[in-house]
């Protein structure tokens, strides 16, 4: 069995391009060759040997507009290299990727895994659409990181016979004592509500910085991230008088993320639209046994993930007085916030572990192969 996760870019800059190479490297260690193909952020295109089962292959970038990568590369590497392979899984949104599937003349099977709906890009989507009909159709099957999203998406409707769901599973963090001990330091006596991800429309930080207005003065939010809601934020925060209930945090350097989970009463994703389908971040708090609250985003799968009233709260989007809510009934007292971060890691545990991912993707690779 060969299989290529075709789609994105590397350096890995997002969820997509995590759960590929997560993926890939989960399938080599297994012994099943497994290469990733995309385009490079920077540079030129080239070939890399990670393991004995596994290469990335990378295609130079020409430009970027409206988050697509233009690699015509691509088109032609993937064409010469298609028919090595029984599998191609292929990651939605990605037009680079879908076009060059598309003109690869590749006959196997092929796995379409649906992240996300185009949201944002509506003018742009009119041209795109075509050939996203086309990947829907050609699909053997549709993989959606949830059930929900996927059978909410309006693009899915003709293939609601071959939907599947496999949900993101990461490694999980262990919790870093030290680290958390240096955050907690700055805010000494006070629970820290965490964010963790880029400063844009979607994630809904407004609402989030809003929340602190209603919180007790015991409660501080720390917001890591950059993006370029920056500086509106920043304003927000002075003009509703938050300098010292919520801070800007920057960038978080990889390694001190455990303290950070670690450090923090609960995680909180404020998101508003359907761009954000799972939130990562979400099972990666509840990893460290960290409560989430989080907002019930029509159609996508947020709320699925944290399972309202287990694992914490989900509350309506763009509503900053039910987020504070929410963060104070978790909090509310020493036996309820205990439950609340029990049932947070078991819920990692029975859902999100990246084994199961594995598992998942080997046994859908393994049944379209026996079919064919």
């Amino acid at each position: 069995m060969r299989v290529l996760q075709l789609g994105k870019f590397y350096p890995i800059k997002g969820g997509v391009e995590k759960v590929m190479l997560d993926i890939m490297q989960g399938m080599a260690a297994r012994g099943v060759d497994c290469d990733m193909m995309c385009a490079a952020s920077e540079g030129r295109g080239k070939t890399v040997s990670l393991s004995d089962h596994s290469r990335l292959l990378t295609s130079r970038t020409w430009v970027k507009v409206a988050s697509t990568t233009i690699s015509p590369s691509m088109i032609s590497t993937l064409r010469r290299l298609a028919n090595g392979y029984d599998i191609i899984h292929v990651h939605h949104p990605d037009p680079m990727a879908a076009l060059a599937l598309r003109l690869s003349g590749f006959k196997g099977r092929v796995v379409l895994h649906w992240h996300s709906d185009i949201v944002k890009q509506k003018r742009l989507f009119r041209y795109y659409a075509p050939l996203q009909n086309w990947l829907i159709r050609r699909a053997d099957v549709v993989v959606g990181t949830s059930a929900e999203y996927v059978a909410h998406s309006p693009h899915l409707e003709a293939a609601r016979d071959k939907l599947a769901a496999i949900p993101i599973g990461v490694r999980g963090f262990e919790p870093d004592e030290e680290v958390a001990e240096r955050v907690r330091s700055r805010w000494p006596g006070r629970k820290i509500v965490f964010f963790l991800g880029r400063l844009i429309a979607y994630k809904g930080l407004e609402y989030l910085v809003a929340a602190a207005v209603h919180l007790p003065d015991d409660y501080v939010i720390a917001v890591g991230g950059e993006g370029p809601l920056r500086a509106s934020l920043e304003e927000q925060i002075h003009a509703q008088g938050l300098d010292g209930k919520v801070y800007l945090m920057g960038e978080i350097p990889q390694e001190d993320l455990a303290g950070w989970y670690t450090a923090c009463e609960l995680f909180c994703l404020p998101s508003v639209m359907k761009t954000e389908a799972f939130g990562i971040v979400q099972i990666e708090a509840m990893s460290v046994g960290r409560p989430v609250v989080a907002t019930n985003i029509e159609g996508s799968g947020t709320g699925w993930v944290n399972k309202h009233g287990y694992s914490g709260l989900n509350v309506p989007v763009r509503d900053a007085r039910a987020l504070a809510k929410a963060i104070t009934d978790v909090t509310a007292d020493a036996k309820t916030y205990a439950r609340y971060c029990r049932q947070a890691r078991q819920r990692f545990e029975e859902r999100f572990v990246m084994e199961r991912m594995i598992d998942d993707c080997e046994a859908l690779y393994r049944k379209l192969l026996s079919e064919k």
